[in-house]
């Protein structure tokens, strides 16, 4: 999406010089939006030493603002290295690396920026990035829903992109450089509008490529994104301006009329505004609806999704912004609409796999379309055709040109189901026995603090499907008896697509919950506490089996107890006895700082005077005298 002004404005470049030495040359070009050129001319100071942070840093902006930004990355950090002065250059910086791909960079880039004071909009923008940066990683290595392709008989070294289909023709209209001028904004050229009539409507080959018959396209502006009414007889599309600045500024909505077999000239729609770009219009199915991208001040940040209803006397209600629940603090633009009137769009304010991706409106959600739609570099201006299909364009690697159009079709993907299957049990320590507990609840918590309750049949089992990349709590708690924990994880668990032999597989995790009866006064060892020779302080491997107690305590909090330490048999009684209260008193120390209170815990050494083993002839058996445990003394009612 190099090839127009249809995401970044030009028109207020020449603001982002003020307070820097002046340039010469470089700078009047970078002033004006010719962007290609003042590159050239930007890095030539810089390899003659001349003022390079500042030099690096409009480099940097030029890339970005002709919508490289994944180029600008270097020279950002040039420019950042160099103490440049710039307010927005950390937070220019970490764009570009999220552009790239690097989301821990990017992320940490943004949470500095956010905390560094330098520009409070940028700042509190920054916030937000940041978590969006890492939760980019969640969706790498996901399954992809639809097949891409691209339409190499329309695409060309040009840039194409934004396409719809005339209703009452079914003619293919699209934007494309291919016989236009230079743009001196990205050495690309200028975009006009074109129309073909499929040979093979399906496959989208064939037919003649032509520029669009009517006063559509004009030397020295850009055209794009047609949009037609219903019956074919109104059309919205996007120019921008000749370079002047008369008038309306850079991009806007014009319009259209067929009338007496011609089209008339089209004029500035009433729902434009003079002080910003109005571009990608698209009606809804109902031939009054239009939505739009703009980048107006009342927006919420970047460019905004707006809505305006067409009336029988050719003007538009004012323009409503669709609201937070679409629009975010970046750039969401390039609507699009199903035929049952579902809503697509652009975005790059949201997770998604690089610049901007395309989502789709579910229950008022926006949700990613998912890798091969959405990659690494610009995907927009959805067309959808169907719930199933459409067209969009990307300037992703491997294309013709820097924007190419590209058909995407539902995949018949085999599905992978996950369900556990459990068994809950109950334990009596007196008998030894187990048996399955009938009626039992679980309550299921998943990653996202969802929970569920099951319960269980007559033969103690329960089952309950579970979504993929997720982990799970299962808790069973029943009166008397300490509550059983079990977790179960579905991340990593899913076969690819090339495993699968069936339409549909069933994954099933097995996990069993036993419930121990609580015995009062019934010693239980906490196994693995280990002390270093005559020490008392908890090491790092006895935390971790401490913190198993932690739990059981948590997960009971109406029960007290007496937690004990024994020595084994040598060295010298009263010592052994104090050894081992130091080290009871320790271990309570320890559990009372995870937030058990203290009244519920007694810590009591009993030295050798408790042995398992009475005369232990070996070091494992010495060993298994030398030992934690906690009873039961109380439950509270």
């Amino acid at each position: 999406m190099r090839n127009t002004l249809f995401v970044c404005a030009a028109a207020g470049s020449a603001a982002l010089l003020s307070g820097c030495a002046a340039s010469g040359n470089a700078d009047k070009r970078f002033a004006r939006g010719e962007y290609e050129a003042a590159i050239g001319l930007y890095k030539a100071q810089v390899a003659k030493g001349k003022t390079a942070p500042v030099a690096n840093y409009r480099i940097a902006e030029s890339y970005r603002l002709s919508n490289r930004v994944e180029q600008a990355e270097p020279f950002y950090k040039a420019a950042l290295d160099g103490k440049v002065r710039a307010a927005d250059a950390g937070f220019r910086y970490a764009e570009a690396l999220r552009a790239n791909g690097k989301f821990d960079e990017a992320a940490a880039q943004f949470s500095a920026y956010a905390t560094s004071g330098t520009n409070r909009t940028l700042a509190a923008r920054a916030e937000t990035d940041a978590k969006n940066a890492l939760a980019s990683k969640e969706l790498v290595g996901q399954a992809s829903g639809y097949a891409v392709r691209p339409l190499d008989s329309l695409n060309t070294a040009a840039s194409e992109f934004g396409a719809t289909v005339k209703p009452d023709t079914k003619e293919f209209v699209f934007a494309s450089g291919r016989t236009g001028k230079k743009f001196l904004g990205n050495g690309e050229n200028f975009t006009d509008l074109y129309t073909v009539k499929f040979a093979d409507a399906a496959a989208m080959t064939g037919g003649a490529v032509a520029p669009l018959p009517g006063p559509f396209n004009t030397p020295g502006r850009l055209e794009a994104s047609a949009t037609y009414t219903p019956d074919g007889k109104t059309v919205v599309f996007a120019r921008s301006n000749d370079g002047s600045k008369k008038g309306y500024l850079s991009v806007d909505l014009w319009i259209s009329y067929f009338r007496a077999g011609a089209w008339t000239e089209p004029v500035l729609a009433n729902i434009n505004d003079r002080t910003a770009d109005d571009f990608s219009p698209v009606f809804a199915p109902d031939g009054v609806t239009l939505y739009f991208a703009s980048g107006r001040r009342s927006g919420l940040g970047g460019n905004d999704l707006f809505r305006a209803t067409l009336g029988p006397n050719g003007r538009f209600s004012a323009a409503e912004n669709l609201g937070d629940a679409i629009n975010t603090a970046g750039n969401d633009n390039f609507p699009g609409v199903a035929p049952d009137g579902t809503l697509y769009f652009s975005s790059d304010g949201r997770p998604g796999y690089g610049k901007l991706d395309i989502f789709m409106v579910q229950a008022g959600k926006p949700v990613n379309l998912g890798p091969d739609v959405n990659g690494p570099a610009d995907d927009f201006a959805p067309l959808p055709m169907s719930a199933e299909a459409g067209v969009f364009s990307s300037n992703r690697a491997g294309g013709k040109g820097s924007d190419d159009l590209y058909a995407y079709q539902k995949k018949n993907l085999k599905t992978v189901n996950f369900f556990v299957d459990g068994t809950v049990l109950g334990r009596d320590a007196k008998l030894n026995t187990t048996a399955p507990i009938s009626g039992e609840t679980v309550t299921i918590t998943d990653s996202k603090g969802r929970k569920t309750d099951v319960l269980t049949g007559p033969d103690g089992k329960f089952t309950a499907p579970l979504d993929s990349v997720t982990s799970y709590a299962f808790i069973s708690d029943r009166a008397g008896y300490f509550t059983a924990r079990a977790a179960v994880s579905t991340v990593g668990r899913k076969p690819a697509q090339s495993q699968l032999t069936q339409p549909q597989t069933d994954i099933r995790l097995p996990v069993t919950l036993t419930l121990n009866k609580i015995i009062v006064n019934r010693a239980i060892e906490v196994k693995d506490i280990f002390y270093d020779y005559d020490k008392s302080n908890i090491r790092p491997d006895a935390a971790i089996r401490l913190d198993t107690l932690v739990q059981t305590l948590a997960d009971n909090p109406k029960i007290n107890i007496e937690l004990s330490s024994h020595t084994d048999q040598r060295g010298k009684d009263a010592y052994n006895l104090k050894l081992s209260q130091r080290r009871a008193e320790s271990a309570v120390e320890y559990i009372v700082s995870k937030g058990i209170a203290r009244t519920r815990i007694t810590a009591r050494g009993y030295g050798e005077t408790r042995p398992i083993i009475a005369k232990p002839t070996s070091e494992a058996e010495y060993q298994r005298n030398r030992r934690t445990e906690f009873k039961v003394t109380r439950i509270d009612k």
